[in-house]
């Protein structure tokens, strides 16, 4: 009996463990609080019913996500909260919260790594919970105080009351970004945004836009007598008892964003749905759950669509595609002309989505149909002219997945001979109306015109038409034709927006030549980039960035208007930057303060997106190989962009490095590898973006030091501070009111480790937008020791000076070098001197004497004209900074700004060592202070 009761008390003592247990995995349907977790066989419910959060599989490989889902099973998963970092099944993944607010997903697995989805707040204890609401909104909460929410992560869905836009104060954007593939949650190609200065929904692939909403405009329906707001190019419209949305937009002082709510019309209500969500679709679709397709933006193919599918973009096309062609979707197989089953081509870069694998037959003229890999990653394509496709129905249970181009639609050489008949039947009835004289003189005017076009057309293709890179099919084919979005404009154009090149237009002088600001018949502002005679720039720099910037596209590239060619004289003509240069506000005293810490951070953002667009995402893998502040312009926004593209070059996407004996860049922000060896890769780009990084944080350049502030420049100057554990000291005081401290030594750390001696060791851009956006350093690797270049002026062969930097819209402010490797220290003189005066001697019957000018420039001239000055200290900038030279008491020639030593007398000994001078060596640079008799 005692054993029975025994047993009895231990069944029940065990019941009890485990109803704790259960209540421990979730205390509540919608609401998880500190200790609760969120297991893959639990999840939250919201209080209508509608929402549910729980883990979901995805893939071959089942990866595990958190995502929140409509109950009703068509709308599907509407929220994945770690996209971009899977969870492991098998290590039993749960969602947590902790008293801080921290919300992360741990695994009970050891040593598995934690992702996490929010940071809280560290610095305290909180009243905190996370709560499912009927909005499917999922948000932290401080009691009443919202602290993180999912609304502000959108993943590919809009739910009613989520946002698309900017918030301007914290530069936070709301956008939509598709899946990768049907079942690959991870970001894909397609994005949709709200552009508030055009007031349109953006749907964009690749970074390139593709297709636009159109304005917002009142609608009235009425059959329903509705009165809402709609855009020209999403449908059908909305209607009561079906498509019950009203489209808004907000503006505030701190945000502009477009959002849409459900109407509830009583009238309606039986009829009415009671929630909504608008989809991007990873195909490039855009559509309501309950509806078919209301966008197919994806499948915009860059000609006149606006009959079939209006809102596409017009792009430029490959000269083999005809205006209405297109892929359709079936089933079958390709065959010869002989019956037998025609071989694919498989490409397995994994990275490659279907819309990659249309876009890349839509550019190869051979290519006649494509499909997805395995688990739609790679890409099939089938190549051949003479391919016929025999269609047939797919097997039962599957859907057909091959892509066919349709070649029905007539082809535009077709349409020209067609129009080439009409045109020669009418002149014919002309020449017999007119008569012989008549004809003779149209006869004599046609064969004129002719010549004219095709010496233009030869001119053009001249132009468009890069040597050396005849490998690069987009570069190549099409000359002129294949660059119709270029505009050529007249000289007569140029000269009368410039006021003749007039000198009040003038914004600067760089290597290229003078840069003029002038605004087009149409009041376009545009600036004209004139390509000197006298400039080391030539030809192929022109072309290069002529034919570069055409072909590349992206919010934070320079875009191109046109060129004009006058004899001799080329130009290349782009958007004006009412905000000049990065270097305008960073090198200026009075300016720095004038940009903010997050405005700093926006633009170290927007620099990263342009070199990953570059190196990643262009239809061309591009090294710049000059970046540098003087080439990032900004917009009237503030918003960076990327220009001078004279000196990039052309990858082809399998190529990793090159090398070349022809150097070209600016010091200070060349990679060590690309000056001594002239190798140069996508981390010779990072490097100089390090080197950017730095000097944005600091407000200084990076060879503004000279030994005063205990390093060389502003890398070696950061690295010591970090190794002192005190890197927040370089930060530009004037940022001490607007920074995030947190923000700014992550921002420093990245700096650090893109600016690391050996490539291999510095992380690639991808990787450093990833640092940047992650809230905590923790996770980053330790930067090594940096590379440090001695400080050499560098000469061409024949001894000539290097050419000053191009910049575009104000005078150069950094010396480029652009030689066949670096020289050598004894023979050419040291950093800031063009010859020493020793080596140098000055005339003495043509008067020579000393002057320092506003910027610190300090030269030898004469007063008999011609005869050549001789420079001893080419100063820092081409700023006016007030410098004065001022022999000291110790017999040290200083040159000054305020209390900071630009040059000294001191750092160049010839035969005679005074007190207070130095004989040594800095075992880092390898510069030596040496005696010479």
């Amino acid at each position: 009996m005692m054993q029975e009761a025994s047993s009895a008390t231990l069944v029940f003592l065990i019941f009890v463990y485990c109803l704790a247990a259960q209540s421990r995995q979730v205390s509540s349907l919608d609401t998880l609080k500190p200790g609760d977790r969120l297991n893959v066989s639990s999840e939250l419910l919201s209080a209508n019913g509608n929402f549910s959060l729980g883990f979901t599989f995805q893939g071959p490989l089942a990866r595990a996500y958190l995502a929140l889902s409509h109950t009703n099973s068509k709308y599907g998963l509407v929220w994945i909260g770690n996209r971009e970092q899977a969870a492991v099944r098998n290590h039993d993944p749960f969602l947590t919260i902790d008293v801080t607010g921290k919300l992360t997903i741990e695994h009970s697995v050891k040593g598995a790594k934690s992702i996490e989805l929010y940071a809280g707040q560290p610095s305290k204890k909180i009243n905190v919970s996370a709560t499912l609401m009927d909005t499917g909104n999922f948000v932290v909460r401080d009691g009443e105080v919202i602290l993180w929410q999912s609304f502000d992560h959108p993943t590919d869905t809009l739910l009613p009351g989520m946002k698309l836009g900017v918030n301007r104060r914290t530069g936070r954007k709301w956008i939509l970004n598709s899946w990768f593939g049907p079942t690959d949650p991870a970001p894909g190609a397609f994005t949709l945004e709200w552009d508030p200065s055009v007031g349109q929904l953006l749907f964009r692939r690749r970074g390139v836009l593709y297709w636009t909403s159109g304005k917002l405009k009142d609608y009235h329906e009425e059959r329903g007598d509705l009165r809402v707001k709609a855009f020209d190019n999403i449908l059908p419209k909305p209607d009561p008892a079906n498509l019950n949305y009203n489209f808004s937009v907000v503006t505030s002082d701190d945000e502009e964003y477009f959002t849409y709510s459900l109407i509830n019309d009583p009238i309606f209500t039986p009829d009415n749905r009671k929630i909504s969500a608008f989809r991007l679709d990873y195909e490039g679709y855009i559509f309501d759950m309950d509806r078919p397709s209301i966008a197919k933006a994806g499948y915009c193919y860059g000609y006149d669509e606006s009959h079939s599918n209006p809102g596409c973009e017009l792009r430029q096309q490959p000269k083999c595609r005809n205006d209405g062609q297109k892929f359709d979707l079936t089933s079958g197989d390709f065959r010869h002309v002989n019956g037998t089953t025609a071989s694919s081509v498989f490409d397995s870069n994994s990275s490659l989505s279907m819309s990659d694998c249309r876009e890349k037959c839509w550019n190869d003229c051979d290519c006649v149909g494509y499909t997805s890999g395995n688990d739609s990653s790679g890409c099939v394509y089938w190549r051949g002219k003479n391919l016929e496709f025999v269609r047939s129905n797919p097997p039962d249970g599957l859907q057909p997945n091959t892509y066919v181009l349709d070649h029905s639609a007539p082809s535009r050489r077709g349409k020209k001979r067609h129009i080439e008949i009409i045109s020669v039947a009418v002149s014919v009835t002309v020449l017999f109306i007119l008569g012989a004289i008549v004809a003779l003189f149209v006869m004599r005017k046609i064969k004129k015109d002719h010549l004219t076009g095709k010496r233009k057309e030869d001119q053009l293709n001249d132009l468009l038409t890069l040597d050396g890179y005849t490998e690069t099919y987009e570069l190549e084919s099409g000359g002129a034709n294949n660059h119709q979005n270029l505009r050529m404009f007249a000289y007569e154009c140029i000269q009368s927006a410039t006021n003749n090149f007039s000198s009040d237009y003038k914004l600067g002088q760089g290597g290229f030549g003078p840069v003029y600001k002038g605004k087009t018949l149409e009041g376009q502002d545009i600036a004209v980039k004139l390509l000197s005679r006298q400039s080391g720039q030539g030809l192929l720099e022109f072309k290069t960035e002529l034919i570069l910037i055409s072909k590349l596209q992206h919010v934070n590239l320079v875009k191109l208007h046109g060129f004009c060619v006058h004899g001799d004289d080329k130009m290349i003509i782009y958007d004006y930057m009412p905000n000049k240069s990065l270097d305008f506000f960073l090198f200026r005293p009075s300016n720095r303060e004038q940009l903010n810490w997050q405005q700093r951070f926006n633009i170290i953002e927007g620099i990263a997106q342009g070199l990953l667009y570059l190196h990643k995402y262009s239809r061309l893998r591009i090294i710049h190989r000059d970046l540098k502040p003087s080439n990032i312009l900004l917009d009237k926004d503030m918003n960076p962009k990327i220009s001078d593209f004279g000196l990039a070059r052309i990858f082809k996407q399998n190529d990793s490095e090159a090398n070349t004996n022809r150097r070209a860049g600016t010091y200070g922000y060349m990679a060590p590898e690309y000056a001594m060896q002239g190798t140069f890769s996508v981390k010779s780009d990072v490097y100089s973006f390090g080197v950017i990084v730095l000097e944005i944080v600091s407000g200084r350049k990076n060879n503004s030091f000279h030994q005063i502030e205990g390093g060389l420049d502003l890398v070696e100057h950061a690295w010591e501070l970090w190794g002192k554990g005190c890197p927040l000291e370089i930060m530009d005081p004037t940022l001490r009111a607007s920074c995030i401290t947190d923000q700014v030594q992550r921002c420093i750390h990245v700096g650090l480790l893109c600016v690391e001696s050996h490539a291999v060791d510095r992380p690639t851009i991808e990787d450093v937008i990833s640092m940047l956006k992650n809230e905590t350093t923790s996770s980053l690797s330790m930067p090594k020791n940096p590379a440090f270049i001695t400080r050499n002026s560098v000469f061409d062969e024949e001894g000539t000076p290097p050419n000053y930097g191009r910049s575009t819209g104000r005078p150069a402010k950094t010396r480029r070098l652009e030689n066949d490797g670096l020289a050598n220290r004894k023979r050419k003189g040291d950093r800031g001197q063009k010859k020493q005066t020793r080596e140098q001697p000055a005339v003495g019957s043509h008067d020579p004497f000393l002057t320092v000018d506003i910027t610190g420039k300090l030269i030898i001239g004469h007063s008999v004209n011609g005869a050549e000055s001789i420079e001893v200290y080419a100063g820092e900038s081409s700023e006016k900074i007030n410098a004065s030279a001022t022999l000291l008491d110790t017999g040290n020639l200083v040159v000054k700004y305020g209390e900071v030593i630009l040059w000294q007398s001191f750092d160049h000994p010839i035969d005679t060592l005074l007190p207070g001078m130095k004989l040594d060596i800095n075992r880092r640079t390898g510069r030596k202070r040496i005696l010479n008799s």
